[in-house]
């Protein structure tokens, strides 16, 4: 192999592909990145057997040929060089990677590319198309609410349905659900639904934040995997086995309640109110107030912590039906509103043990909502 490239491309591809490169060193192989120089281009991969991902360098290839060079020595000492072409040679007797750039030359020991897990491809053949900014807020709206931990992998994943012109995420963790859905201008046929790894989606948000043309999107079921085709970036994960909850039996049919508030206004009295929080579980309280002959309707955010205090915060609400309350993890709601872009949130609330329904004012009603399940206090 005998490639030149640019040094800012070449650090930039590496730092994309070093999020799919493995740590786990009873592989020492996934700690490597694999270089690759094939169709005139310089193919950077990376992966940890459950997410892969390509990047395509602009190169001039004088030959090609491949290696396999440990990840983070590589970038780190590509990100330390001048803004210049990076010459990038191999030795295939010793497996030496040879770098030259400017008036500086280094050696870089590697393994043979064909000891590198074999990443296919994929067929981007029927795949659905997504404006990056449409899929980067999907993804943001809902993957939060994913289940942290690989405990339990199902809830760790989002539920991709697709259904004619429709896309549907879906998140939940056991105490909250996201749900946004997005028409498409494509038919995406009959009904399917695929779980998707939530880190998986974020590295995609992640890459596409910069993407210029569409997303494509391509569900690969013989090899039960998910691509996505960024600009000149490729994102390969595997699916989630097994089923998804039944989530349409958790949203609520019907309301006693209605609140619309100014979103930022509630995001304010939310943090304010979670320092005292903190020393009370996350419990944050809701007082909705109906307009009565004591004044108008409003929303009363507070939190009592035993070794701590307490605060109140008194927000104007458009308050319809009875008054109610209700209370919630703090950092629940938190995470809510970072991803709450409309000016006005609408908390849709039946009882104080039931969950509590919240949708942005202004979009469609089955664009966007989250439920959070209520936490049980003592007055």
């Amino acid at each position: 192999m005998k490639v030149t490239c640019l040094q800012e491309n070449l650090a930039r591809g590496l730092g994309i592909v070093g999020r799919a490169v493995s740590s786990r060193m009873s592989l020492p192989i996934l700690t490597d990145v694999l270089l690759s120089a094939e169709g005139g281009r310089l193919r950077l991969a990376g992966t940890n057997l459950e997410i892969a991902i390509i990047a395509w360098v602009g190169a001039k290839v004088e030959e090609e040929g491949g290696i396999a060079v440990p990840a983070r020595t590589f970038a780190d000492f590509i990100s330390t060089l001048p803004p210049e072409p990076v010459q990038l040679s191999v030795d295939k007797g010793t497996q030496t990677l040879r770098i030259r750039c400017g008036r500086t030359i280094a050696n870089l020991k590697g393994n043979p590319a064909e000891e590198f897990p074999i990443i296919v491809r994929p067929n981007m053949e029927g795949a659905l198309s997504l404006p990056a900014p449409t899929l980067r807020e999907m993804i943001a709206q809902v993957a939060f609410a994913a289940a942290p931990d690989m405990e339990r992998p199902i809830l760790a994943g989002v539920l991709a349905e697709l259904e004619h012109n429709t896309l549907s995420l879906v998140a939940a963790d056991g105490f909250r659900l996201s749900l946004r859905r997005e028409q498409l201008e494509q038919d995406l046929g009959a009904p399917s639904q695929v779980i998707i790894p939530a880190r998986a989606l974020n590295e995609v948000a992640r890459i596409a934040a910069e993407a210029e043309r569409p997303v494509q999107m391509a569900i690969l079921r013989e090899r039960s995997q998910v691509a996505f085709r960024i600009d000149s970036v490729e994102l390969i994960s595997q699916l989630v086995e097994g089923l998804f909850p039944d989530y349409k039996q958790i949203i609520p049919s019907s309301h006693l309640t209605r609140v619309i508030v100014s979103t930022k206004e509630l995001q304010a009295a939310v943090r304010r109110t979670a320092v005292i929080a903190r020393g009370a579980n996350n419990i944050i309280r809701l007082h909705v107030l109906a307009e009565s002959k004591e004044g108008p309707s409003r929303l009363i955010v507070s939190a009592v912590a035993a070794d701590l205090g307490d605060n109140v915060v008194e927000v104007d609400a458009l308050v319809e039906g009875e008054s109610m309350r209700i209370a919630f993890n703090g950092r629940y709601l938190l995470d809510l509103l970072e991803v709450i872009k409309s000016e006005n949130l609408m908390i849709q609330l039946s009882s104080p043990s039931s969950p509590g329904v919240f949708r942005p004012v202004g979009q469609e009603v089955e664009d966007y909502l989250h439920i959070i399940m209520p936490m049980y206090v003592q007055d």
